[in-house]
């Protein structure tokens, strides 16, 4: 029997379905790794957006009370 005949019997078609579901699967965690890192990136942009918030009131803060004492 031809190596084609034996790749497209019964058990080829198991390993073809074994294979593809492997596939997929790495592709789904590889995607899941990524959403995973761009909410990371999101948070950690969002504690810099609340640091950089915070600092920006207290220097306002302080030079309005240098103003106001003046």
């Amino acid at each position: 029997m031809p190596v084609w005949m034996k790749a497209a019997g019964k058990w080829g078609s198991i390993l073809v379905i074994i294979a593809l579901v492997i596939t997929l699967l790495k592709q789904v965690i590889a995607f899941i790794g990524f959403l995973t890192g761009a909410v990371k990136l999101l948070i950690i942009l969002a504690f810099i957006a609340v640091i950089v918030g915070v600092g920006f009131l207290i220097i306002k803060g302080i030079s309005d009370s240098r103003r106001n004492n003046s």
